[in-house]
């Protein structure tokens, strides 16, 4: 049907998902809670992209992924929210982004990145998404004014949105 797979990979344990998803050259494979260097060593060799979804542990009592030891290895790691009522029953963003620097050893500055732009590349919508620039659809949330960017994450379960920008439009 010419779908490109994306594989949910590696939640409860070492399942061989990553192994699947690479030889099939999936976009991404979504979970790794349980992740070993082999599975980091053959991410290193493909273009599937590992993303992570630190609710999900968070609300389980899971494994957090390794995330500094992807990104150590070079993987561009990406953070989704996983948002379901069985094992993340919260879309929050910033809460995500928050659990990557609290329990992950992500910097915000990577953590911001795995969000937006490997977020967006994880969708293969990069070309329109996932930055600030030129030609890009403008979808952009407004924060309270912090004192950097360092402020997001420590803010965990704060409302530092005021607004929301999607296709240009402030809601």
């Amino acid at each position: 049907m010419g779908l490109k797979p994306k594989i949910h990979a590696n939640e409860l344990g070492l399942t061989g998902g990553v192994q699947v998803g690479v030889a099939n050259n999936a976009i991404s494979v979504d979970h790794l809670e349980y992740t070993s260097e082999v599975e980091i060593e053959v991410l290193k060799n493909s273009d599937t992209l590992p993303t992570l979804l630190p609710g999900c542990a968070f609300f389980l009592g899971i494994p957090f992924a390794p995330a500094r030891q992807m990104m150590d290895a070079g993987l561009p790691v990406v953070l989704a929210s996983d948002y379901n009522p069985g094992s993340c029953p919260s879309g929050s963003m910033p809460f995500v982004v928050s659990l990557a620097c609290a329990k992950m050893k992500m910097l915000p500055e990577e953590a911001v990145n795995a969000a937006t732009l490997n977020g967006a590349r994880a969708m293969e919508l990069e070309q329109d998404y996932g930055t600030i620039a030129v030609g890009k659809i403008a979808n952009v949330f407004i924060t309270r004014p912090m004192m950097s960017l360092a402020g997001l994450p420590y803010a965990f379960g704060s409302k530092v949105v005021e607004a929301v920008v999607l296709g240009g439009k402030r809601y």
